[in-house]
């Protein structure tokens, strides 16, 4: 397995085939909703949505719903999102409470999952008890300014789990960041399908060929635990990368990086607006002024960057002390096994998630948003915004692209002529380790060798 463990490491996997049944089969939905989602460490908000007590969150995943509420300055719970009366759900959304209180028969909890009040409880007699009417409780913990769940009372520590994601992506110090803004919307697709659309770049060239105006990449895909990443290993077609993930400077031969990098930096703002700064694009624009002819693209990287950092801390952005070479080993995408994918930045984020919509295996939730460092008490105000029309103009042009991808993958998926999804041995580690690893859950589905 070519670990992260080894990042020198460059052979190929084994090729493989991955049985259709993991995306279109209603007998595997149920499966996870058994055996994944119950058992998984999985991202249910941002620490930043419930900053004051009382301030909670509504997570739902299939027909499980958890509250994540702040029930004390320094303390965050998680409990079942129903009434222990006659089951009906206590909330939905986002908001602000004292108590929890049921609006069928206006039975009421405490923050802490405490019982406050069933209306004529003397007619149970002492079959009521402070214990059995108690909320019940999922395990909750905090990484990366994420809030995460478990629904197993026994399962690992967070931080064992993401082992060893969270010692790469610790140096960019993700809880320092804030959203800068969100979408969500449901999809025609399979919440895998969605996913494996965002934790590979193999894709790049064909369906955002406008990149390919400064250079086209190869690149590598590693598996980290449980979890992969992926990153730059070389230009395709000569050319240069100057500098690893979104800090590079990628140009074909007889570009002038200088150019090419104010270029490139216009075109990430206006095509996705997520992988890159306001700050970077001015110091990116200043280059052809600041530096002369001929400057490699390493040293304009170096120079964009630098530039960028100072002008950030006159604004009170300090940024990470980030070591290039952890910085490269960490690539640039990050999928945290089963549902999220993280592209980190040295001020910035861009991530997803992916989730079942009900027990429709053709179906799902899809988020996407950005995260970025802001001087203290800039931070904006934002919701999550619902954006059902997947187009250029509500999205921008390279989410739109990737958008146009995914339910066309999940109708091909059901063809007779179809034998399963073939991910590149070397490019797309990422998709072949997930499904190993859904396997381990569902005891199903594992990548077969190509025959």
């Amino acid at each position: 397995m070519n670990d992260i463990t080894n990042p020198a490491a460059s052979r190929l996997e084994a090729p493989v085939v991955i049985p259709v049944e993991a995306y279109v089969s209603e007998a595997y939905v149920r499966a996870e909703g058994e055996r994944l989602w119950p058992k998984v460490w999985q991202i249910a908000c941002r620490v930043e949505e419930i900053p004051k007590v009382g301030d909670y969150v509504t997570y739902d995943i299939l027909d499980e719903s958890i509250i994540v509420t702040r029930t004390a300055p320094d303390r965050i719970q998680g409990f079942y999102n129903v009434c222990l009366h006659r089951g009906r759900r206590l909330t939905e959304g986002c908001g602000h409470t004292a108590q929890f209180y049921c609006r069928f028969h206006g039975w009421r909890w405490n923050l802490d999952g405490e019982n406050a009040f069933v209306l004529d409880r003397e007619d149970w007699g002492e079959a009521l008890t402070n214990e059995n009417l108690r909320m019940k409780q999922v395990r909750v913990d905090t990484w990366g300014g994420w809030v995460w769940i478990n629904m197993d009372p026994d399962c690992e520590p967070l931080l064992d789990y993401l082992k060893p994601a969270s010692s790469l992506l610790d140096p960019f110090e993700l809880e320092k960041m804030r959203y800068r803004w969100r979408q969500w919307l449901n999809f025609p697709c399979n919440w895998k399908t969605a996913l494996e659309a965002f934790n590979e770049s193999y894709h790049a060239r064909a369906t955002h060929p406008q990149l390919t105006k400064w250079v086209d990449l190869i690149y590598w895909s590693r598996t980290a635990g449980r979890h992969a990443c992926h990153g730059v290993a070389t230009p395709r077609e000569g050319g240069a990368a100057g500098g690893s993930g979104f800090g590079g400077v990628n140009v074909r031969d007889g570009q002038d990086p200088r150019t090419a990098a104010a270029e490139m930096m216009l075109e990430m703002e206006q095509t996705l607006d997520a992988t890159t700064t306001r700050t970077i694009i001015e110091a990116a624009q200043r280059l052809p002024q600041e530096l002369p002819p001929g400057t490699p693209a390493e040293l304009v990287a170096a120079h964009m960057m630098a530039s960028a950092a100072r002008d950030d801390a006159a604004r009170g952005v300090v940024w990470p002390a980030l070591d290039p070479e952890k910085t490269a080993e960490a690539g640039f995408d990050w999928h945290l096994f089963p549902n999220s994918v993280i592209l980190p930045g040295v001020t910035f984020a861009l991530c997803y998630r992916a989730r079942p919509n009900g027990a429709d295996p053709n179906s799902c939730i899809f988020e996407v948003y950005v995260i970025e460092r802001f001087p203290e008490g800039e931070e904006p105000k934002t919701e999550w915004v619902y954006e059902p029309d997947p187009t250029e103009e509500k999205w921008r042009l390279i989410l739109s692209q990737d958008f146009q991808n995914m339910p066309k993958v999940q109708q091909g998926m059901k063809s007779r002529g179809f034998p399963g999804a073939r991910p590149s041995p070397r490019q797309e580690v990422a998709i072949i380790q997930f499904h190993r690893m859904l396997a381990q859950y569902i005891g199903t589905g594992a990548p077969e060798a190509i025959r």
